[in-house]
């Protein structure tokens, strides 16, 4: 059997990243067998927003590695054909008319249920299922029927979605049996939690693919992260390739717990991936970064500051935190400043020739020997007057890619407002 799935977000807003591991869910499976993994927009209106939401869900997957099979497709392009059906279940006796709308007969007794490929047996009494309107008065389809519909034209083999969706599916089923159609496999997925053991929101910080992206996460290592909540291909292997997650994912190893969504692994995840990439590449996405999100910092000295910090930040978003020394003026804090070690820094600098790190090096070892103290006393004083910050790239390099004169510039400076 050829496997065929779908992701089917709602246009409400920007795309959750919950809901973007269940469709990388579906995407894995479909592609780790030669399957086909469809896009459609569950929507039931036409406006602008509805758009912009489809143009946001698009760009997102894109970015993050996630294609799909043919063109993004509107549940509201088959409202004719959901009318349809739902008056030939009516002429059929399984459905009737109440007040406009068309209603399916929900049975009586017994239960309605399914092996689902997670959770395994799941049932629900019949007793407790209403009769569930397929279609309103103003002749809109509801949800419950319009999804089950689809699944069934598109020919879908398995639905892979959260777990929010187990009460819809006994609906689902109702709905599909009594269309003649032969139900997909269910395959309910954990929800993602935040480290507070709720539901993941906006009170956990980044929530969207976009967040992720503007804070400089590579779509490499959020695609591995994600991957992994919920799912574990053997419990130890952690780093993955795109290749590697697509020919490995299987639903058997997907638990049913919630998954918990632990920043500090995806920051520890995406420093692994920054430092594995070649260094120009590494430069190539730095810059490509900066440009994105508005800096127009000369590209030739972002190339540059790019080898000093490849080993340090694990967010391409810290560079500018770290590194903006490099493009503008820093506003040391005089409580962090030593005067008489800037004074003797100025003069040891002064004498430099040529302009480079080993250099720089050498003249600031000898100073710590002149003065008779260890670099970890001299440098915190030097660095905080030339980058504003106790924490930035290496000092030597730092220097050398000031120059000698902005470099000079600031120590005297700094020297002269020293607490």
């Amino acid at each position: 059997m050829s496997v065929r799935v779908r992701m089917a977000p709602s246009p409400t807003g920007f795309l959750h990243i919950g809901g973007v591991r269940t469709f990388l869910f579906n995407w894995l499976f479909a592609r780790g067998r030669g399957g086909e993994c469809l896009l459609r927009i569950e929507n039931t209106d036409t406006s602008r927003e509805v758009a912009e939401s489809v143009a946001q869900i698009e760009r997102s997957l894109r970015w993050l590695g996630i294609d799909w099979d043919g063109e993004t497709t509107f549940q509201l392009d088959r409202m004719g054909r959901a009318q349809e059906e739902a008056r030939r279940l009516v002429a059929e006796g399984k459905a009737y008319e109440d007040e406009g709308a068309i209603r399916i007969r929900m049975p009586d007794e017994g239960v309605v249920g399914w092996e689902d490929a997670i959770k395994g047996r799941i049932e629900f009494p019949a007793a407790e299922l209403e009769d569930l309107v397929l279609v309103r008065s103003d002749g809109r389809p509801t949800y419950n029927f319009a999804s089950p519909l689809e699944d069934w034209l598109d020919g879908i083999t398995h639905v892979i979605r959260g777990d929010d969706h187990v009460s819809n599916t006994p609906k689902q089923l109702v709905v599909l049996r009594a269309l003649g159609a032969e139900p997909p496999v269910y395959a309910h997925v954990p929800n993602v939690f935040g480290g507070d053991g709720k539901k993941l929101s906006k009170r956990h910080g980044a929530v969207s693919v976009d967040e992720f992206r503007a804070a400089g996460y590579v779509p490499e290592a959020l695609m591995n992260f994600l991957a992994l909540l919920g799912w574990a291909p053997d419990g130890e292997t952690t780093i993955m390739s795109r290749e590697e997650l697509i020919e490995r994912f299987s639903l058997e190893r997907v638990g049913s717990s919630p998954a918990t969504f632990d920043y500090a692994k995806l920051d520890w995840m995406n420093g692994v991936y920054l430092r594995s990439f070649p260094p120009e590449e590494y430069a190539d996405r730095l810059v490509a970064y900066l440009r994105e999100q508005g800096y127009d910092w000369p590209e030739e000295r972002i190339r540059a500051a790019a080898p000093l910090v490849q080993e340090k930040i694990t967010r391409l978003g810290e560079f500018p935190a770290f590194a903006g020394f490099l493009f503008g003026d820093v506003e040391p804090d005089p409580s962090l400043l030593d005067s008489r070690i800037l004074r003797e820094a100025e003069r040891a600098l002064e004498r430099v020739e040529p302009w480079r790190a080993d250099a720089i090096e050498q003249a600031l070892k000898a100073l710590c020997d002149e003065l008779g103290e260890k670099p970890r006393s001299v440098y915190p004083s030097i660095r905080v007057a030339v980058t504003g910050s106790r924490v930035s790239p290496g000092l030597y390099e730092s220097l050398e890619l000031l120059g000698r004169e902005t470099a000079l510039s600031r120590i005297r400076a700094a020297a002269s407002v020293a607490a």
